[in-house]
């Protein structure tokens, strides 16, 4: 969706400091199904438990009926299935994909507020000669942007953000405050009871639509790049390793983490606290759940779940055997019990 520049039409408004949009731009511009005069004008986004008049809100479970039915919220984001109580309530718009439409709005939100004048490159940034940067792009206080870098049109680097040499990345990225881009992979070779450096020789290449939460670290390749697809979206404190490839549209929660060389398909999900051993491959459409470790490649989409208690590793290795056997060993007893039953 390509969201509107501000309208000079009547559709927002600023009064006593309060910014506010009417219920009918909003339709005009997201689509939906209005219930409700649309002049009436919404002046926050807020949860549905907690909304007062002048809000928006929205359900997208049914198991938040209730506060449906008891919201103050002026304006409520429903699917169709809950059209009856939505519009016995009040004001509501309804839509296929009632979360979807929320994640619109808030960009609608954001496209539509007054224009607040920020310099382009902060001047507390250091950016060297060398680096190229989007004349649209936009760089936050303390950010550091090394030789040769890349930054591209409309992407934004908050605060303390670092990319390192010859790093790329692409247009309308987002990187959050403290990220760092290019930092040298874990790689040593253990000689004579000492580590010995591996130079790392690659780079870190991002794509386009790109979100990095804050305090996420991308680490440089060894030899080849470390690459983000299209549209990839990674939460707070992570950790991917050197020469790792994540395809696009893949989404990974906060604290999860892919260990080096390891390739992620596209429109996977990570849930937050995994981790991906290295050298593991997934394909497309895997979904990692929360505290889960991989430990070796997954060539089927599905969801995958498990973690199992740290031992000596021969024995963690007898166990694991062991538990996979769990449940066929199960349906043997199973059966003969049954058997000794007759």
């Amino acid at each position: 969706m390509t969201l509107p520049t501000r309208s000079s039409k009547s559709s927002t408004a600023v009064s006593d400091g309060v910014f506010s949009l009417k219920l009918g731009f909003i339709v005009d511009q997201l689509g939906g199904q209005l219930f409700g005069s649309p002049d009436t004008n919404i002046s926050r986004l807020f949860p549905l438990a907690r909304a007062v008049e002048g809000d928006i809100s929205f359900l997208n479970h049914p198991k938040y009926l209730p506060q449906l039915e008891s919201s103050l919220a002026t304006c409520v984001v429903v699917g169709k299935l809950h059209q009856a109580p939505a519009v016995k309530r009040g004001s509501c718009i309804v839509t296929d994909h009632p979360y979807a439409y929320w994640a619109k709005l808030t960009q609608l939100w954001v496209s539509q507020q007054p224009t607040k004048l920020f310099p382009q490159i902060h001047p507390s940034a250091v950016v060297d000669p060398t680096a190229i940067v989007h004349p649209s792009a936009r760089i936050g206080p303390l950010c550091v942007i090394e030789e040769g870098a890349k930054i591209g049109e409309g992407t934004w680097l908050k605060s303390r953000v670092t990319v390192s040499s010859y790093c790329e990345i692409g247009n309308h990225c987002t990187l959050h405050s403290g990220v760092v881009v290019g930092a040298d992979g874990f790689g040593f070779a253990l000689e004579d009871q000492r580590w010995i450096k591996i130079e790392q020789l690659g780079k870190v290449v991002i794509g386009n639509h790109v979100e990095i939460g804050a305090n996420t670290c991308i680490d440089r390749g060894a030899m080849e790049d470390t690459v983000l697809e299209d549209g990839v979206i990674l939460d707070n404190l992570i950790q991917i390793g050197h020469n790792v490839r994540i395809g696009k549209h893949t989404a990974m929660a906060g604290c999860s983490a892919i260990a080096g060389s390891s390739t992620i398909g596209a429109y996977c999900t990570i849930g937050g606290g995994a981790g991906v051993l290295g050298h593991i491959q997934l394909t497309d459409h895997v979904h990692i759940s929360a505290y889960a470790l991989v430990t070796h490649s997954i060539s089927k989409p599905g969801t995958y779940s498990g973690m199992f208690p740290i031992d000596e590793h021969a024995q963690w290795q007898k166990n694991a055997v062991s538990l996979k056997q769990l449940h066929h060993l199960r349906e043997r007893i199973r059966s003969l019990e049954k058997n000794n039953n007759h």
